[in-house]
């Protein structure tokens, strides 16, 4: 018998190693297969330019000489499929070419600017969860069972509302009331802590809106669940029940929504960083459209792309190690 348990053991472990191999390839395929077409939309952006783009980005005014040497420059007197591969291997050995505008590298104007953008990002995010986790739990709890009617459609309602008005929107709201009417906080420029409030909660009232509702509905689904149930009945104190058998199953699909939300937290830091003239991609980004200078915008494009695909392909992983039976797993 314990030759049987221990074959069937060992059979049911080859087989989880299979799928979780099987997981990683198919997941690493999709990466490679984005990446790839990521980078010929970006290489392919500044040869979709009505005209000549150097031209444009230089104006009418430039003399022919300027804008030929600059063309030279730029590689773009080669042939298309020799200027491909040139792409592709500068972005591999972190040559994303010379900006128009400041004739600096574009790698260097990144690499200036990115940490101001991940830590926009990444506070609002953290204030996201801590604003939703603790708030959708609370009003799952106290509107079950049709409990608090009340309090179950005003959280609604201010939910939907608050997680509909785009980012920039609400920063344009907040600088009007706390910068300007109030005078309390600073409302353009990244100088010490208290430049920090403003674009983070631009960033972060929205998604902790949609995370505390979709928390809440999964929370009222796992309380009538037989688990919890039978950990009532075994007397295990409420507040135990709830953060160690509601919270970590009700998460799952809040997780799979937050990776999309941080996705979109990436790219809603273009227009915040505008209104609050942050130092970052966004604003680089932004800027780098009006001056036509397509180098620099080939570049914050490619970054913005990769570190939307690499959230969601860390999320699914996320979603494979919590829930192995989820469909992320056996994708």
């Amino acid at each position: 018998m314990t030759t049987v348990a221990t074959r069937i053991a060992e059979d049911e472990q080859r087989v989880s190693d299979h799928r979780w191999l099987r997981f990683a390839l198919r997941r690493t395929g999709r990466l490679l297969v984005s990446l790839w077409i990521l980078l010929t939309a970006s290489f392919l952006m500044i040869h979709l330019v009505p005209g000549d783009p150097i031209r444009t980005a230089l104006g009418p005014t430039a003399p022919a000489a300027v804008v030929e040497a600059r063309r030279e420059s730029l590689g773009l007197n080669n042939p298309i499929w020799q200027q491909y591969f040139d792409y592709i291997r500068g972005v591999f050995t972190g040559d994303l070419g010379t900006s128009i505008g400041s004739q600096l590298p574009v790698a260097q104007t990144i690499a200036q600017r990115l940490p101001a953008t991940l830590a926009l990002a990444a506070l609002a995010f953290a204030l996201a969860l801590l604003i939703a986790l603790p708030l959708g739990m609370a009003v799952a709890v106290a509107t079950q069972r049709g409990r608090a009617r009340g309090l179950e459609v005003g959280f609604s309602s201010s939910s939907v509302v608050l997680g509909s008005i785009p980012d920039f929107l609400l920063a344009v709201a907040l600088v009007a009331v706390f910068g300007v009417q109030l005078g309390w906080l600073p409302v353009a420029g990244r100088e010490g802590p208290l430049s920090y409030i403003l674009p983070v909660l631009a960033l972060a009232i929205g998604p902790a809106a949609i995370l505390a509702r979709i928390l809440r509905i999964e929370a009222l689904t796992v309380l009538e669940a037989d688990f919890v149930r039978t950990a009532h009945a075994k007397r295990l104190r409420t507040p135990r029940i709830n953060l160690r058998h509601v919270l970590p199953n009700a998460v799952t699909a809040t997780l799979t929504l937050s990776g999309l939300l941080l996705s979109g937290l990436v790219a809603g830091t273009v227009l915040v960083e505008t209104v609050f003239a942050w130092p970052g991609l966004g604003s680089t980004i932004v800027s780098s459209i009006q001056a036509k200078d397509y180098p620099l915008v080939q570049g914050t494009v490619l970054v913005y792309g990769v570190g939307v695909l690499l959230v969601n392909t860390l999320v699914d992983a996320a979603l494979a190690v919590l829930d192995p039976q989820s469909t992320a797993a056996s994708a």
